[in-house]
C-alpha cells in the first residue's frame, strides 16, 4: 500500500496538485470525502464538521496538549468528537490497503505507521493571491488584502491544529519528505515530475 499525503499553504495549489498526482499515479483520492464521511457518521452537516475542524476553537486549547485527545479537557466535546472521528476515517482509509492520495487532515502524522510519502506545498504570497483570484467563484469579489487575511487565518489554524497532535511545526521542512514551491509553475506540468519522485521513493522504501 502506498499513501501520499499533501499538506499545503492556502492558495498554493496543493489540492490541485494532489488530485493530479492521484490521476498520474492511478491512486484513490481523498479530500472533501473525509469531511463527508465524518458528517455522515455523526449525523450532522458537512459545514458544521468543517467549522469545528478547520476554522474555530483552537485558540482556547493549550498547545502543550500534543499526545492524547484525552488530555484536552478544555476543548469542547464537539470538537474532540470530530477530531476522533477524523482519525477513525483516516485509519479506515489506510485499512483498505489501496494506494491513495490524502489532502490535509494531518494525515501524514495520524497515519505515520503506514509510512506515507509526505509533501508540503507552498508558494510566494503574490502567487497565492493570484491563484485565489483566478479561481474565485462567481460573485466572490475579494480584494488582494482580503485574500491575504484569509490566507493568514487559515494557515494559522492549520499550524495550530497540527501542534495539537505532534511536536513538529506545520510547514517545517524536517516534517516532510518533499517541499514543493508552486510559484511560477503550471501544476498540470509539475505533477508528473512530483509523481515520478514519489514513485521512486516508494520503490526504495516499500
Amino acid at each position: 500500500m502506498k499513501i501520499l499525503t499533501i499538506s499545503r499553504e492556502f492558495g498554493s495549489g496543493g489540492r490541485e496538485l494532489g488530485k493530479r498526482l492521484a490521476d498520474v499515479l492511478g491512486f484513490d483520492y481523498y479530500d472533501r470525502e473525509i469531511i463527508t464521511s465524518i458528517a455522515q457518521a455523526q449525523g450532522v452537516k458537512e459545514e458544521y464538521v468543517e467549522h469545528l475542524l478547520d476554522n474555530h476553537g483552537w485558540k482556547s486549547v493549550p498547545l502543550t496538549f500534543r499526545h492524547s485527545f484525552a488530555a484536552m479537557p478544555v476543548m469542547q466535546d464537539a470538537q474532540v468528537k470530530m477530531l476522533v472521528e477524523q482519525r477513525k476515517v483516516l485509519e479506515a482509509i489506510a485499512k483498505t490497503g489501496k494506494d491513495c492520495v490524502i489532502v490535509g487532515r494531518n494525515a501524514d502524522v495520524i497515519l505515520k505507521d503506514a509510512h506515507p510519502f509526505s509533501i508540503f506545498v507552498c508558494a510566494e504570497k503574490d502567487a497565492k493571491i493570484r491563484r485565489c483570484m483566478e479561481r474565485a467563484q462567481p460573485g466572490e469579489n475579494l480584494s488582494p488584502k482580503e485574500i491575504e487575511r484569509n490566507m493568514r487565518r487559515i494557515d494559522k489554524n492549520r499550524a495550530s491544529s497540527r501542534e495539537l497532535i505532534c511536536d513538529r511545526k506545520w510547514g517545517d521542512h524536517e516534517s516532510y519528505h518533499l517541499t514543493v514551491n508552486t510559484t511560477d509553475w503550471n501544476i498540470k506540468e509539475l505533477a508528473p515530475a512530483v509523481a515520478a519522485f514519489a514513485d521512486s521513493w516508494f520503490q526504495k522504501i516499500l
